[in-house]
């Protein structure tokens, strides 16, 4: 499976909403084919607004995009025609039965009648709602409903599948289910999947890349490893009253200190060992004025970096 071809890129993208809104800023993204991209951030940081742009939903106030090679704005039928979307809001008619469903969305994209059935019951298969199949979604739990919407995004065939926030709301076993899927996807075909998440765990877990959003902006990207790595071998986290900018300061002549964050009344130290550590740092804080409440090491995640290059908790509204 080559991933030298694009799948998707963005040169200077912006949305406006008024004049006051600039939920979208100038970003850029290069998404080669087969790769699982995760865009991260909290609530309002322009995830789904980016996602809404790339399937055409809505026209950007500036920049230029192609998905699969085509431009979002000057060839939008044929962008719709070559990608998958699931929306962050579960959208099913609660009248129709799981197979009544996947039949009717395949009627819209002219899917013959031969193809269509086979296509239905495969991916029934699948998400493993062949069982529950002929019964009405609004019978249906919320994994599965969100199953079934994954399943509706794929019968077109698509080379792009955009998943907006697909796990949320759902119990950490329906989302495990969910993250499988996305992973035989990915394994299995050529299929390019660009997802929006808040759920840290959900990027670290399914993405080849990840980029990291805040205030329309991307922040920083790479892959999961590459940017816990940039935190050091273990982090230790310091809460205290004093003077954080003088510790901080201190902090990071240290020989073995690889960074130091602060943000929101937290310290964040990278350290090559930490527990080795403690005492050098707790000692330096002293010195420093700064007196120490609370302190744990622990290795960084991918919510330490977000904690980094934002300054706020992931989950924050």
């Amino acid at each position: 499976m080559s991933t030298n071809k694009i799948a998707i890129s963005t040169q200077g993208l912006v949305k406006r909403f008024g004049e006051e809104v600039l939920a979208v800023n100038n970003i850029d993204l290069s998404i080669p084919t087969n790769t699982i991209y995760a865009l991260l951030g909290p609530n309002g940081a322009g995830k789904t607004t980016t996602v809404s742009m790339l399937t055409t939903m809505i026209e950007p106030t500036s920049g230029s995009a192609k998905v699969s090679g085509l431009d979002i704005v000057l060839q939008a039928d044929k962008v719709r025609q070559r990608i998958g979307v699931t929306f962050q809001e579960i959208v099913l008619d609660p009248d129709l039965t799981g197979r009544e469903t996947l039949d009717f969305h395949a009627r819209l994209y002219s899917i013959g009648k031969a193809e269509r059935l086979a296509k239905i019951d495969k991916l029934l298969k699948l998400v493993e709602l062949d069982e529950a199949a002929n019964r009405r979604t609004n019978t249906y739990s919320g994994g599965m409903k969100r199953r079934l919407e994954l399943a509706r995004g794929l019968i077109t065939n698509p080379e792009v599948l955009f998943l907006d926030e697909p796990t949320q709301g759902l119990d950490l076993q329906n989302r495990a289910n969910i993250w499988e899927y996305i992973r035989t996807l990915k394994t299995n075909t050529n299929l390019t999947l660009l997802l929006t998440t808040h759920y840290m765990e959900e990027a670290e877990a399914l993405a080849d890349r990840v980029g990291i959003m805040d205030h329309g902006e991307i922040m920083v990207e790479g892959s999961p490893r590459e940017l816990i790595d940039q935190m050091g071998a273990d982090n230790i986290r310091i809460i205290g009253q004093g003077n954080p900018d003088l510790f901080c300061e201190a902090a990071q002549t240290l020989p073995f200190v690889e960074s130091v964050n602060k943000s929101d009344g937290i310290i964040q130290i990278g350290v090559d060992s930490g527990n080795r550590r403690l005492v050098e740092i707790i000692g330096t804080a002293n010195t420093s004025g700064f007196e120490i409440e609370d302190i744990s090491v622990s290795k960084p995640s991918l919510g330490d970096v977000f904690l980094k290059y934002t300054g706020r908790q992931l989950r924050d509204k």
